[in-house]
């Protein structure tokens, strides 16, 4: 199983961007798919997740702003950010959770500036 991440950019704070998460070489869509950042030196964060039956959860620091969602005919996954803070500047990594094994993405810049 292969994860592409896109959708990674430079945006001014209060703006918004689409991240984006493909999940190829995979027959069956993932039980749970989700994001998580990372800014250098400092651990990998959790930020979103959904089920293959559309439960989601999201981190404190980017609830009412950012919006999960998946297509599983597709097999992807969607991320959308609002009204992005500095803060949220880091890599963004999608993941993918069979249950059995748990497969990562390569990683998408998001650089909000003030």
């Amino acid at each position: 199983v292969q994860l592409q991440a896109s959708g990674g950019g430079l945006v001014q704070a209060g703006g918004s961007l689409r991240l984006s998460c493909a999940a190829t070489g995979a027959i069956f869509s993932p039980v749970v798919m989700g994001w998580h950042r990372q800014v250098a030196g400092a651990q990998r964060e959790f930020v979103a997740a959904i089920t293959s039956a559309g439960r989601t959860n999201y981190a404190d620091s980017v609830k009412g702003r950012f919006t999960i969602s998946r297509d599983n005919t597709r097999k992807m996954m969607f991320l959308q950010m609002s009204s992005l803070k500095p803060d949220d500047t880091a890599i963004y990594y999608c993941s993918a959770d069979y249950g059995h094994e748990k497969y990562w993405g390569q990683g998408t810049q998001v650089t909000v500036s003030s």
